[in-house]
This record gives structure tokens, sequence and C-alpha cells, in this order.
């Protein structure tokens, strides 16, 4: 059985980051490409690895005014900022692992106040005069991610690249690109490292599979 990982980046980095705890740009890299070599070992189960195709957007370096600091900040000299730069590089060098990027949308990019902050100060448990600078989140959404992953399962279905496809992902958008993929024959197998998925999803996949107990613990 020939098989293809995709993996929503910015999906495994919060999990990991939350489940799996901090690690350095290389630590992170190895341990993504270890978790991905499981996939192919699991159960009995022996599959060639076709490719490991890996999708994020590059951090940004816009300058962002900050709302609690009343200043510009300039988000390419920030440590994740160049961790995250690190991290892709780290990845270049692992074979079979492909990189796929997308873009922010850093025009529409702004500073929040979290929600749990926000429901605090509702609820009178925090005063507004308490406020950090960590009560605040950067908001910027990604633009051409899911549709690069749409289309590279459509395309590997359609010219039958692989017999299974393992997609690392928490959203829902995949949908359609897994029904067309079903169609062609091939294996879909769902990795949500452990978190909810809507049970209406269950009809649109052939299995759901995480493969490091730490992410099924949270449940």
């Amino acid at each position: 059985m020939k098989t293809a990982i995709l993996i929503d980046g910015g999906f495994y980095r919060r999990r990991a980051q939350a489940i799996l705890g901090d690690q350095t740009p290389e630590q992170r890299a190895i341990e993504l490409a270890n978790y991905c070599k499981r996939h192919t070992r699991l159960h009995g189960e022996k599959s060639d690895l076709y490719r490991i195709f890996y999708y994020d957007c590059p951090p940004s370096a816009k300058k962002i005014f900050h709302p609690f600091l009343q200043r510009q900040v300039d988000l390419s000299k920030s440590d994740l900022y160049k961790w995250t730069i690190d991290f892709y590089e780290e990845l270049k060098k692992k074979r079979k692992f492909a990189l796929r990027m997308g873009k922010l949308a850093e025009e529409q990019a702004s500073y929040s106040l979290r929600e749990d902050v926000i429901k605090k100060l509702c609820r009178g448990t925090l005063k507004f005069e308490d406020l950090t600078e960590n009560d605040f989140t950067l908001n910027i959404d990604q633009k051409g991610v899911d549709m690069r992953i749409g289309l590279d399962i459509s395309s590997m279905a359609f010219k039958q690249q692989v017999d299974q496809i393992i997609l690392i992902s928490g959203d829902s958008d995949f949908v359609p690109a897994a029904k067309h993929a079903r169609r062609e024959g091939i294996d879909f197998i769902l990795d949500p490292l452990g978190a909810r998925i809507k049970p209406d999803l269950f009809e649109h996949i052939d299995g759901l599979r995480t493969c490091d107990s730490r992410f099924t613990k949270t449940l």
C-alpha cells in the first residue's frame, strides 16, 4: 500500500505544543517526522510512504499596532517568527517532506482580547486595570492552505498515485476532497490528534487514527 500523509501545519504545531510541550525547531521537526513514520507501521500494516505534505503559512513580518502597549509591534523581531522559520528549514531537510505554503491575510491582522479574558471581564472576576499584554492575542487568517490540501488530495486520487491518504487535521473543510478520493478507491484516514470531531464526519472517512496516546488522554 502506498501512503501519502498530509499535515495541517498550524493545527499540528498548536496541538503538539499544548499536549507535548515546547520544543526547539529541530526537536519539533524530528518529533513530527517520527510521528508520521508511526502511521506507516501501525497495527501491523506495512505502508510504502509516498510523501509527507506539510501545509502552513510563513510567519508575518508585519508591524501591527498593539492596543495594550499603545505602539507598533514588529513581528519579525519576535521569538515565534525566528522559531517558525527555523522549524521550516528543519522540515526541508527531512526525507520525503514537501512544504506547501499559503499566505497570511496580513491586511486584516489585529490584536484582540482572548475569549477567556473577555468572559472574566464580563463576570467581574477580572478588572480592566489588571489586564496584561498576555491577555491579548494576534489574529491573522490563513489563505490558500485548505485549497492546497484539497487540490493535492484530488490530484493524487485522480492520478492514482497513492492507495491511502492520511490527513492530520482538526478541520472539516476536507470533506469534498475526501469524498472524491474515496470515490476513486482511496483509503482515507483522518488523524485529529485526539481532538473531538463532528459525528457526521465519520461517513466521509474510512477510519480515525491517532498514533500517540498522549493526545487521546486529553479527551
